[in-house]
């Protein structure tokens, strides 16, 4: 039998807000393990009991408690909770007769304090948060504004849409200063599209995710979500006033509401990171220690290349929470923070499970993958089989997700249907009405405990982004010169995934790879941009007469199977060679030539911080990301290298 869970569903309209305004709600007790009728523990864990409390009520106990102490830290300039909680009422001013309850608003601020204060200002509002970035593509803004009915947008005029920028303008009293401030930021009003959707009842915030259609999908999330997970952080990390959390996160993704509104609610400062951070590792942690950041949240891959070297052991940081990939390997006994592997999609509200690693675990420095842990307080995960039964402990299936934890859904009714489903009957799962089908393969271990195996279907995550290779197909196919695209996923031998785009031209054209890559980055996060573009007369297909993506992705990766390597290394120099080879071999692009601009040849953040890193590696000259960014082309590049091989002294 398993014990009551003493609740209905919290993430339903009128309970949800009645729960964020009380800052009260119904306990969920954990419960039993299931077992089928022969006794074998099934593939059932419940978190611990939770109540859902406040959001923004718990800023504003702070802003009342504690005027004085700082709420956003941006090198030399402060924000006290007062003047955050007065930047805020500004803003309300200038958006209340325009932006009410349930209304969405498109955020296209960076990390800053006029990104926290605009965030404080809509949920007093009651509007609904849609983080866009600060520099969406425009083509994918447009679609954005064309499905869903947002109210305006913010930020500075340059970054905003033509119709947008065409529009009504209101100029916002927002904090200008800090490393990642906007210049000139406005409201953006223009008239939504026949039937663009608006956000259900209840919601706080909507986020993006890959659509499969092409277009992004939005996912609403309600307050009393967010708070169950922002009362397991503040327990697990102990951040309290004193505390600095980093602002690191970008903002296009749902974990930046995480570390946002985890210093607001715990009366902590916030710390935004510079741009430069995200891309070299060694900038990162240079940044915690600078900004005396206690906790902070980061991406998997960028937390990667810090466990393979001495943890600095002159770091105030105490928790480390990482997410949005696999992780390959524990941290070091070295490693004197705990580290948090942390796994959740979007639709679950950020984070559902969690493992703690510290340096003093018997398994510490292992090169094994560890489990993504066991569920938050509030959350049920269930592994199921094909008929949405739970397996037994030990076996693969899907995860499946509930409790507090659920989003209210997608903007899309039909989407939300699909994949939100009614629980299994037997074994039953009380005060459970709604299972989030994640995709995701998984092994519930015998203690509770999850294995993260891979996905089921054709999603791939990039950089921590989870990405559906079919948008990225529609974004070329958007292209009159694209006949059509097929994306497939290569995986190099540490496991990180890159996308290739195979493109068949329309008849009578040529397209140049270069403008096809320029052209999709206005309709794509940085993330789901292919590293390389092959030009293919056709596809191999299946038995059934599908494309056969497994066998497009060898001629990939077979020797020839991309464009051949330019002859432009010939009596290159060692650093020319160099830099050439490891960009030719991060990009999967032995077509690279040392004329080419980086980012124009596929250069992510996450390619820059690796290149980075295996030059420092082979040269012991360390060369920062902006350097690389600045640079017109990787021969200007290797030049610096050069230029800074010859200036250390000998012995150096």
């Amino acid at each position: 039998m398993t014990q009551p869970l003493t609740t209905p569903d919290p993430t339903t309209g009128a309970g949800a807000r009645g729960a964020e305004a009380a800052g009260t709600g119904p306990a969920v007790a954990t419960a039993a393990v299931p077992r089928d009728p022969d006794g074998t523990p099934l593939s059932v864990a419940h978190g611990p009991a939770a109540r859902p409390t406040g959001v923004l009520a718990r800023f504003e106990d702070w802003a009342r408690r504690t005027p004085q102490a700082p709420a956003v830290i941006d090198g030399d300039r402060t924000w006290t909770y007062r003047e955050l909680a007065t930047a805020a009422a500004r803003v309300t001013t200038a958006l209340r007769d325009r932006v009410g309850p349930g209304d969405l608003v498109g955020v296209c601020l960076d990390r800053s304090a006029a990104l926290v204060v605009t965030a404080v200002a809509l949920a007093r509002l009651g509007a609904v948060y849609l983080p866009l970035g600060p520099r969406p593509g425009e083509r994918r803004t447009e679609a954005v504004t064309e499905d869903l009915d947002v109210a305006c947008l913010v930020g500075d005029p340059g970054v905003l849409p033509a119709r947008h920028r065409a529009g009504d303008l209101t100029a916002l009293p927002l904090p200008v200063e800090g490393s990642n401030a906007p210049t000139a930021p406005v409201a953006a009003f223009a008239a939504p599209a026949a039937g663009a959707r608006r956000a259900p009842e209840g919601a706080l915030y909507a986020v993006l995710t890959s659509g499969s259609t092409g277009r992004p999908k939005a996912v609403a999330v309600a307050g009393p979500a967010l708070s169950v997970a922002l009362d397991w952080y503040r327990t697990e990390t102990g951040l309290a006033p004193g505390d600095r959390q980093s602002l690191l996160i970008g903002v296009a993704f749902d974990p930046h509401l995480l570390e946002l509104w985890a210093g607001l609610t715990s009366g902590a400062a916030l710390v935004p990171a510079p741009d430069d951070v995200r891309w070299d590792s060694r900038v990162l942690t240079d940044w915690w220690r600078d900004a005396a950041v206690t906790v902070s949240v980061a991406a998997t891959p960028m937390v990667e290349p810090l466990l393979d070297r001495p943890w600095p052991q002159d770091l105030s940081l105490r928790h480390l929470v990482v997410g949005g990939d696999r992780m390959r390997r524990r941290p070091g006994r070295d490693v004197n923070a705990t580290v948090h592997n942390a796994y959740g999609p979007a639709e679950a509200t950020v984070v559902t499970t969690t493992y703690a690693m510290r340096g003093t675990d018997a398994q510490a420095g292992s090169a094994t993958p560890p489990p993504i842990g066991t569920p938050l307080p509030g959350v049920t995960v269930v592994v199921t089989g094909e008929d949405g039964r739970p397996v037994a402990r030990g076996q693969d299936g899907e995860l499946r997700i509930g409790g507090y934890c659920l989003a209210l859904g997608y903007l899309d009714p039909e989407l939300t249907a699909r994949r939100f489903a009614a629980p299994p009957q037997d074994p039953p799962l009380p005060g459970v009405d709604r299972l989030y089908r994640t995709g995701d393969r998984v092994r519930m271990t015998a203690d509770g405990s999850l294995e993260f195996l891979g996905r089921l279907d054709d999603q791939v995550k990039i950089s921590g982004v989870r990405i559906e290779p079919a948008e990225v197909e529609a974004a070329f196919e958007r292209d009159p010169d694209v006949r059509s695209a097929v994306v497939t996923v290569l995986r190099d031998e540490s496991g990180h995934a890159r996308l290739v785009a195979h493109v068949r031209p329309a008849a009578g054209t040529r397209p140049a790879t270069g403008d096809l890559l320029a052209a999709v980055r206005a309709w794509l996060p940085e993330q789901a941009v292919p590293t390389a573009v092959r030009i293919v007369e056709g596809y191999p297909l299946d038995a059934n007469g599908k494309v056969d993506r497994a066998a497009l992705a060898a001629e990939t990766s077979a020797p020839g199977g991309s464009a051949a390597p330019s002859g432009d290394a010939g009596g290159a120099t060692p650093a020319e060679r160099l830099v050439l080879a490891t960009v030719r071999d991060l990009l999967g692009r032995p077509g690279t030539s040392l004329g080419d601009n980086f980012t124009d040849a596929g250069g992510t953040s996450v390619v820059a911080a690796r290149l980075l890193e295996a030059v420092e590696r082979r040269t012991g000259v360390r060369l920062r990301a902006p350097e690389l960014l600045r640079s017109p082309d990787l021969r200007a590049f290797a030049a610096l290298l050069d230029e800074r091989r010859t200036a250390r002294p000998a012995g150096a």
